[in-house]
């Protein structure tokens, strides 16, 4: 690699011509990426693109004439100082706001080039081209908010975006954490209940409740992971969704076995019986905030569920 202050002038300009094409490649992919949920960000993105696209030119005609046709390849990588990126296509989930972010740490970087390239050279020419370029990128952020004013803001578009985004919210967290929280609280409720009233003991209680919610917990995220690979549902990426499921199925099956950690009893089973309550009463409001259903409804299916593993539990662990 090569400092930034041993480049040639010739090398700064070759440098500032690859830069501004990855830029603009890059603007070119976040756009496609976007374009199936979030079309009117996609457009936005396209007029970055063409925004690098034109710089780009600026530099190619000054080079040309300055030092002949030949560009000599010197890319980000070969220079000491720039942050290496992750390429847009590797990116199996896309986050809106992660590739705004992507976009303004883009902006920044390249000003800052700009600004220091600007200082190192005294053709007049080059030191103006540069400026303008600068200023440009400095400019970018003013950009992207007229972008989006005249693409998110038309015809409900924001509103439309908003909607996708919280629909593939959904998708990719709400819906398998939901199951697994459902599937944690509820399948667990009959080993629990049923070892104690089996044995009257906390402890075996607990160790089974454990158990029983950290095999749960991996049964189920293995099973999010490989239900499908989201490439077609768009349900994100399947290890993510798997974690999730997993986690929120432990958390669903803990929740009422660490009441089991008291030594006593009685005042075990009923912090238990509490924390069931609570544990319900959070899935009925999930299920109506995030999943359209209404109130009563959801609180009478979880209920009746959830009381069904309860009386079976105790009634295998009396018998």
């Amino acid at each position: 690699m090569k400092k930034f202050s041993d480049l040639t002038e010739q090398e700064v300009l070759a440098l500032a011509i690859s830069l501004e094409e990855e830029d603009e490649r890059t603007y070119a992919d976040v756009a496609e990426r976007l374009r199936q949920n979030y079309s009117a960000s996609a457009a936005l993105f396209d007029g970055m693109r063409d925004e690098e696209s034109d710089h780009r030119r600026r530099l190619l005609e000054l080079y040309h004439e300055k030092f002949g046709e030949h560009i000599p390849l010197i890319r980000r990588q070969d220079v000491t100082g720039f942050v290496q990126r992750k390429p847009v296509w590797v990116m199996q989930t896309f986050s809106l706001d992660a590739v705004r972010k992507q976009a303004q740490a883009i902006e920044f970087e390249t000003r800052t080039f700009y600004e220091r390239a600007a200082q190192r050279t005294n053709d007049v020419r080059v030191r103006t081209l540069l400026d303008d370029l600068a200023l440009a990128e400095r400019s970018h952020e003013a950009r992207a908010k007229e972008l989006t004013a005249e693409v998110l803001d038309d015809s409900g578009a924001r509103e439309s975006e908003d909607q996708a985004r919280h629909r593939l919210f959904v998708m990719q967290i709400i819906q398998p954490g939901l199951a697994g929280l459902m599937d944690g609280s509820v399948s667990t409720l009959a080993p629990v209940f049923a070892a104690a009233a089996a044995t009257k003991n906390t402890h075996d209680a607990f160790l089974i409740g454990l158990a029983a919610s950290l095999g749960a917990g991996i049964s189920m995220g293995f099973a999010e992971a490989l239900s499908d690979d989201g490439v077609l549902t768009g349900r994100g990426h399947p290890w993510i969704r798997g974690a999730v499921c997993g986690a929120m199925t432990t958390a669903g099956g803990i929740g009422h076995t660490l009441p089991f950690l008291i030594g006593d009893f009685k005042t075990a089973m009923a912090v238990a019986l509490v924390v069931v309550v609570i544990e319900l009463a959070i899935i009925t409001w999930v299920r109506h905030k995030y999943m359209d259903t209404p109130t009563w409804s959801a609180a009478i299916q979880v209920a009746f569920g959830g009381a069904l593993v309860f009386i079976c539990g105790l009634l295998i662990g009396s018998s």
